[in-house]
């Protein structure tokens, strides 16, 4: 039995390395996202204080969906124990999204050396939240690189991270809480107070896996022929100026690893914002930044993943 735990999370990594996020199957996430979406209709009818409202929709879904992971994994387990172990290796195969994010960066970079600009825009777009229509080479591949660094963390590392510590129910519980704070975690009038807790619980559920995921970054640059150093250099200078109490550091780890600056002027919906500037170097994104951060981004998934198995195991 432990041998069969030590092999499912392995297995699940493989699966999603070769195939990505398997849509033409039901999804754990659109699964948790029709729940999220009837609690906060619920919810939002009893008349409540938002806030207590958003923390009753964050237990209710986060709780309903490990709940029910737990519930079919034992299930299943008691019809047969392959069928126990299928569900849990597909469960933490849905959970990952290292082909998926490669694969929508790899397209957009495509475009951008093809000198298609206008189709790398729609690329791009598919990744990021800020406005695309008018920007140039260089700030399509900014925002490719930046969504590759960020999601580093949301779709692979922490991922990963959970179901190291507690298997397909800790991964998909993790991916509740993730899929609830881009649903509720705007700071806008409808979900400024009901979303409080789903941002909240986003950030606490992050804090050890992007503050865990530099080492590997930075092996991973190592490895790649970046710039070792330069990883905690832009660390150190630049992770705590985010905005946001995580996102800081992976994207401040790619940019020391790639020698490039992350971060600048960008708009969301006409409305123009300022991020900070990250990284050592003064240098911009390109299209071969982007392949660089794809394969960081793929190594840093496998020596996370290695490193976790291999501590599981001296334990």
């Amino acid at each position: 039995m432990a041998f069969m735990d030590e092999f499912i999370l392995p297995l699940a990594f493989t699966l999603d390395l070769s195939f990505g996020d398997p849509r033409w199957m039901f999804h754990p996430v659109k699964a948790i996202g029709w729940l999220a979406h009837r609690a906060e209709t619920w919810l939002r009818t009893t008349n409540l204080p938002l806030r207590f409202a958003g923390v009753l929709a964050v237990i209710i879904v986060v709780g309903g969906s490990a709940f029910s992971a737990w519930m079919l994994i034992t299930l299943l387990s008691h019809l047969h124990r392959v069928a126990g172990l299928a569900l849990s290796i597909y469960l933490l195969y849905s959970s990952f999204a290292v082909r998926d994010l490669g694969d929508h960066a790899g397209a957009v970079q495509e475009a951008l050396e093809a000198g298609d600009r206008e189709l790398a825009r729609e690329k791009v777009a598919l990744m990021v939240g800020r406005d695309t229509a008018l920007l140039d080479e260089y700030g399509i591949a900014l925002a490719a690189t930046e969504s590759i660094a960020e999601n580093c963390v949301d779709g692979v590392t922490a991922p990963l991270f959970y179901g190291l510590l507690f298997g397909p129910v800790g991964a998909i519980a993790y991916k509740a809480i993730n899929t609830l704070d881009s649903m509720f975690g705007y700071k806008n009038e409808r979900y400024l107070e009901f979303g409080w807790a789903a941002a909240k619980l986003d950030d606490v559920a992050n804090y050890l896996p992007a503050r865990l995921s530099v080492l590997p970054i930075a092996v991973a640059a190592l490895i790649g022929k970046l710039k070792f150093f330069d990883t905690f250099r832009a660390v150190f200078r630049g992770a705590r100026l985010h905005a946001s109490p995580n996102s800081g550091y992976p994207e401040s780890a790619f940019a020391g690893a790639l020698g490039v600056t992350l971060g600048g002027e960008r708009s969301y919906g006409g409305v123009v914002s300022q991020a900070p500037l990250l990284g050592v170097k003064p240098v911009q994104c390109t299209p071969l930044i982007i392949r660089q951060s794809i394969a960081l981004m793929w190594m840093t998934a496998v020596l996370f993943l290695g490193a976790g198995v291999a501590i599981r195991f001296l334990l």
